[in-house]
C-alpha cells in the first residue's frame, strides 16, 4: 500500500505486533526486512522497552519540556532527524523497533497511542516528529509460557502439537488474549496484524545453525583476507552446539553466544598463535569425552588438535 502510494494519510505505514516465546526470530524478522529495504541489519531505529520500565525514563524518548531540568542534557530518542537517517535511497521508509513492549512503564503505552492513531510525537521542545513514512514493529512474549505448556503438556493431556492444523490458532488465540490482559482495548484497536511465532523446530534451528557458521566463515574471508581459511564443523559438532545453544524455553538465542565461546574463540587463538595455514581447512569436530569441540588443523599444522 505505501509504495502504491494507497496507504491512509496521517497514519503510519504499518503497525505491527510481534508475538511468541523468547527467540523464535522476532526481532531478526524486523531485522532481514531492513536489509531487503536498505541493504543492512543496521537500518533501523531500536527502543529497548527494557530500558523504559520507570515511568520517568519515558522522558528520555521525547526529552524534557523547557523550564525542566535536564532539558538541555536529554537528547530525545525519537526524532524526525533520527528517523530519516535509518532510510536510504533504496526506500525512503523508516522502520522503528519497540523491543519487549510489555516491559515498558504504562506511560509509554499512553505516548505511543498519538504515534499509532495519529502517526506524530510532539516533543519536549514543541517540535512534531511525523511517523507517517514509518512502519512500527511491536515484539512482545506475552503468553509465551503458556503456549509452551500447550506445546509441551505434562502427563495426561494430549499435546496439541499432535494436530499441526490446530496449532497456529491455537498460539494466536493464546497471544492475542494475552495482549488483551495487558494492553487497553484503544491501543490493541490501533494494531493492524498481530503475527504469532511458533517455537522453532529442529529443522530451523538446523537452518539458523547454518547461517551462522555462513556469517562466521564470511567474517573470517573478510577480516583476514588472504590469510582467510575453511572452517568445517562435523555433525557431532552441530549436534553439540545445537544442544547447548538452543532449548524449548530460549529457542536459538544462546546459540551465538555458544558458537563464539567453542568455535569463534579458539580459532582466533589459534590464528594469534599462527597455527593455521592460509588457504587450509580446520575440522571442528567433538572430543573424545564429549563434553568440548576439539580442532584439527591439519597434517602440516604445528600443533594438529587444539580443545574448544
Amino acid at each position: 500500500m505505501y509504495q502504491a502510494g494507497l496507504a491512509p494519510e496521517g497514519r503510519p505505514a504499518g503497525v505491527f505486533l510481534l508475538l511468541g516465546p523468547s527467540g523464535t526470530g522476532k526481532t531478526k524478522t524486523v531485522e532481514a526486512l531492513a536489509a531487503a529495504l536498505h541493504g543492512s541489519e543496521k537500518s533501523l531505529l531500536r527502543i529497548d522497552c527494557g530500558e523504559f520500565q520507570m515511568e520517568h525514563e519515558v522522558a528520555k524518548l521525547i526529552g524534557a519540556p523547557p523550564g525542566y531540568l535536564g532539558h538541555r542534557e536529554t537528547h530525545p530518542l525519537l526524532t524526525q532527524a533520527k528517523l530519516n537517517a535509518v532510510t536510504t535511497e533504496r526506500s525512503s521508509l523508516s522502520l522503528v523497533l519497540f523491543d519487549e513492549i510489555e516491559k515498558a512503564a504504562p506511560s509509554m503505552t499512553r505516548l505511543l497511542l498519538g504515534v499509532l492513531d495519529k502517526a506524530a510525537l510532539r516533543l519536549g521542545d514543541n517540535t512534531t516528529v511525523s511517523f507517517e513514512r514509518a512502519m512500527i514493529f511491536l515484539t512482545s512474549n506475552l503468553g509465551a509460557r503458556e503456549m509452551l505448556r500447550v506445546l509441551n503438556p505434562g502427563f495426561g493431556f494430549e499435546s496439541v502439537a499432535r494436530h499441526p492444523g490446530q496449532v497456529e490458532k491455537k498460539l494466536e488465540r493464546i497471544g492475542i488474549n494475552a495482549v488483551r490482559r495487558k494492553f487497553p482495548p484503544e491501543f490493541v484497536n490501533r494494531l493492524d496484524s498481530v503475527v504469532t511465532y511458533q517455537p522453532l523446530d529442529q529443522a530451523s534451528l538446523n537452518r539458523i545453525l547454518d547461517i551462522q557458521l555462513e556469517q562466521l566463515q564470511g567474517h573470517l574471508d573478510t577480516r583476514l583476507g588472504p590469510r582467510s581459511f575453511t572452517v568445517e564443523v562435523t555433525a557431532a559438532a552441530r549436534e553439540f552446539l545445537l544442544a547447548r545453544g538452543t532449548s524449548a524455553e530460549y529457542g536459538a538465542r544462546e546459540l551465538k553466544r555458544v558458537i563464539l565461546r567453542h568455535v569463534t574463540q579458539p580459532l582466533a587463538s589459534a590464528v594469534a598463535r599462527k597455527r593455521v595455514e592460509p588457504g587450509s581447512t580446520v575440522v571442528v569436530g567433538l572430543a573424545p569425552d564429549a563434553s568440548s569441540l576439539e580442532l584439527d588443523f591439519g597434517p602440516d599444522a604445528p600443533r594438529r588438535r587444539r580443545s574448544a
